[in-house]
């Protein structure tokens, strides 16, 4: 799970990282879901990718 911001609210809120299809920077960064769904956040694309990274790797340490 990842915090992000949403674009026009900048309202706090927790996404699933699993469910992350592709990631766009167009000029706002676009995130769409396996679900179909798009949802516009604050972050660059590369903080998103960042915080996932992160999140993945806290997962496979824990796993040791």
């Amino acid at each position: 799970m990842i915090q992000l911001s949403r674009l026009k609210t900048k309202e706090e809120f927790i996404l699933n990282a699993d469910l992350i299809e592709t990631i766009e920077e167009t000029p706002d960064t676009v995130i769409t879901l396996t679900t179909g769904r798009k949802i516009l956040v604050e972050e660059a694309m590369k903080e998103v990718v960042y915080r996932t990274v992160e999140y993945k790797r806290a997962i496979f340490r824990n796993m040791r």
